[in-house]
């Protein structure tokens, strides 16, 4: 079989004029792109370049470093341009670089042409041990967040290309659009390579030009812009573009007169996504690979597609699933990972879960590690809920978690602003629709993205999921919730007031959702995301903290002082509270004198009147009304320490550059408070008086109100540059 550089060799003779790479300001036909990369290749073996990471944005300066390494028998090792720091300096060391090619301008390095530029790196060690076959590494990031090396070989790499291009044999796919970082293997294999071997071109345009930033940001509205200028024949999707690609069509805003072929993979798609597409004329077909085993293994195509699969296996690999319905492969999969010996089992053990219908279709239904495993012994795939959830909501992310409980439970990312009311019943019919050991239990509700900043999201875009468990009690005091009665009827949800088979604290969650947005949706919240803060802003808001802070532990002896003898366990954990709460205040006064402020007249100060308007209310319902009704004030302030506290001090740190001793109030919160909030959920679910709940659940809706109109008095400058110029 000839190999991928003869074969290029080929297109290029039989080819030579017509267009291979098409960028915004410069294209190449087959015999340029040839010539160019093996000139670039020349160079690469003067200079003795063995390993080389080739790294920078989607271009057609990449695409050339990438053939050069290829002619000239260099390992190439791709750099994902969304690694953090310490990932990439990982990657160097462990694959031993000798340069890096780059297709921007790099201090220290030399321009080659043709846009590409390489620094050699400092001789160090000879790096991790590699397979002597191997052509090219490509770094996956798993949920410990750390690049694993995949070496593959220039053999491995010419059969999936081959195989692809036999399986889509009957379409013609002429234009292709880059629209996944080409550092992405498959990106790599089936958008750069095979259009090439299918006589194509390959369109490539900066990722930002078509809303792309990091490893999962992404701006629709300049994604559908950029395929609208392209007009290409074929994609290659992830679920969420693929779902951003679904709905720009039914509003309308995507011509999609020119697509003929629109791969989707890369993580599970829900069958209900692809019905979308397809009733909207788009032309999605669902796959499935992995890196071990040079990307792509099984396809839908035109003619051959089975709804609810990942395709046929392709010609040069062999599928089989076995008793534990792991996915095993045997033909071509990878030569080993780099630094470790080779694994001589013949199958490769994928660690996906799957099933191979009798028409030899292979259904792929999450990962094996990840399964849940309730408490009546049934087996869930958190990846097809996750899936069906994002479908069913329009949500950016979903979650599903809850091993060991009865059914599971999720955490969804909707940014559109609708409420918990306006989403039920969208998860009303997705949960009437579920086996009934599946069906949801309880959903909540997030604005914010989980990120790979927080550890929440590996580098493309998958849950992290021990970290997402060891954060949950953070994650949902801060979340929206959706409770459902699944004793009464499967697929109805019950968050009336008043429900009785429900824990109070989880009725106090969801009786007060409506105000906790109040608190949630303040402006300064995004302020301090998008680096719009200043030090008036954080001074005031701490002066406004003390002033509130101060009568916390009063508060808590007067009500303790109220409180019947029946609630003498309340009393006993007011205790508790006063010794943790003590001091507090002079905290703060500490952080005001670190960022410059006079204590004294902060002490003998007056607050705005939205404090001095909670405060009195709580010492009126605790002295006139009930005392209980105190705790609505530890539902707000707890909660929202937890959800706010760490991630915006960290923030305003960093825009205002304040020492750490202007922080020990944020900071200590942060973290104090998710356990005070353990400690407080099973409190209040001990508290089954009528009366005491209603009274903390009014408690907090007034708090919540009180308190959120003091986050949206904050002061705020106006934007960024008037930001900076204050600063001046």
């Amino acid at each position: 079989m000839a190999a991928l550089p003869e074969l290029l060799w080929r297109q290029a003779g039989i080819l030579p004029s017509r267009v291979a790479l098409q960028g915004p300001d410069s294209a190449f036909s087959y015999a340029q792109m040839m010539q160019a990369a093996n000139a670039l290749a020349d160079q690469l073996k003067r200079s003795g370049v063995r390993r080389a990471g080739l790294c920078g944005d989607n271009s057609v300066a990449w695409v050339l470093a990438d053939l050069a390494c290829l002619l000239a028998g260099v390992v190439c090792v791709p750099m994902p341009v969304f690694f953090s720091h310490s990932q990439t300096s990982h990657l160097i060391e462990r694959a031993g670089l000798d340069c890096l090619l780059s297709v921007e301008a790099i201090t220290g390095a030399e321009h080659l042409g043709h846009g590409i530029w390489i620094r050699h790196l400092p001789v160090s060690a000879a790096g991790a041990r590699m397979p002597r076959e191997t052509a090219k590494i490509t770094f996956t990031s798993g949920s410990t967040g750390t690049p694993k090396g995949v070496c593959l070989s220039v053999e491995q790499m010419t059969a999936t290309t081959l195989a692809l291009k036999e399986r889509l044999g009957g379409v013609e796919l002429e234009q292709h659009l880059c629209i996944l970082p080409m550092a992405t293997l498959l990106e790599n294999i089936a958008g750069i390579y095979l259009p090439l071997l299918m006589g194509g071109t390959v369109n490539i345009a900066p990722l930002q030009s078509l809303g792309m930033t990091g490893s999962s940001g992404l701006d629709p509205g300049r994604l559908v812009q950029g395929i609208n200028q392209s007009e290409p024949h074929s994609l290659i999707l992830v679920p969420e573009l693929a779902m951003a690609l679904v709905t720009a069509v039914e509003q309308g805003q995507l011509d999609s007169r020119s697509f003929r072929f629109l791969a989707v993979g890369g993580g599970r798609v829900s069958s209900g996504l692809l019905a979308r597409g397809h009733a909207a004329g788009l032309p999605l077909y669902e796959g499935y690979g992995l890196s071990e085993c040079c990307s792509v293994v099984a396809l839908n195509v035109p003619g051959a597609e089975h709804e609810g699969t990942a395709g046929e296996p392709l010609c040069h690999v062999e599928v089989r699933v076995d008793d534990r319905r792991h996915i095993l492969i045997r033909g071509n999969t990878h030569l080993g990972y780099l630094g470790e010996e080779p694994d001589d089992h013949e199958w490769l053990d994928t660690g996906d879960l799957g099933a191979v219908d009798t028409a030899g279709f292979l259904s792929v239904n999450g990962r094996a590690k990840n399964l849940l495993i309730t408490s009546f012994g049934r087996n869930i795939s958190p990846e097809w809920l996750e899936s069906e959830l994002i479908q069913a909501l329009g949500a950016h992310q979903a979650v599903v978690f809850g091993d060991g409980d009865p059914n599971p439970s999720a955490l969804v990312v909707i940014r559109d602003g609708r409420s918990p009311e306006q989403l039920r019943g969208a998860l009303a019919t997705l949960n009437g629709g579920l086996p009934d050991y599946a069906r949801l239990e309880a959903v909540y509700i997030r604005r914010q993205l989980l990120t790979r900043a927080q550890g929440h999201l590996t580098a493309n875009g998958r849950p992290v999921r021990h970290q997402l468990q060891a954060d949950l009690p953070r994650l949902l005091a801060g979340a929206l919730p959706v409770f459902m009665n699944l004793s009464v009827d499967q697929s109805t949800f019950s968050t009336q007031p008043g429900d009785t088979d429900m824990a109070f604290f989880d009725r106090l969650q969801s009786e007060t959702a409506q105000a906790r947005a109040h608190v949630t949706g303040a402006p300064v919240v995004e302020a301090i995301r998008e680096g719009r803060f200043d030090i008036k802003g954080y001074t005031w808001f701490l002066t406004q903290a003390y002033h509130h802070v101060k009568h916390t532990v009063p508060l808590m002896m007067a009500c303790g002082g109220q409180l019947p003898e029946r609630l003498e366990f309340v009393r006993k954990a007011l205790v508790e509270y006063i010794e943790e709460e003590y001091g507090h205040h002079e905290w703060i006064l500490n952080d005001l004198e670190a960022c410059g402020e006079d204590k004294g007249a902060i002490r003998h100060g007056n607050p705005d009147s939205s404090i001095e308007l909670m405060v009195a209310y709580l010492y009126d319902r605790i002295q006139r009304g009930n005392p209980a009704a105190f705790f609505g004030m530890v539902q707000v302030l707890e909660g929202t320490s937890i959800e706010l506290a760490t991630p915006l001090g960290e923030a305003i740190q960093k825009q205002l550059g304040l020492p750490d001793e202007a922080f020990s109030y944020l900071y200590s919160h942060g973290a104090l408070d998710q356990e005070h909030f353990e400690f407080f959920r099973k409190l209040m679910n001990e508290i089954t008086d009528a009366d005491d709940q209603r009274a903390i659940i009014e408690a907090a809706r007034m708090v919540y109100r009180l308190y959120g109109d003091m986050l949206h008095s904050i002061p705020l400058p106006a934007n960024r540059k008037e930001q900076r110029h204050e600063a001046a």
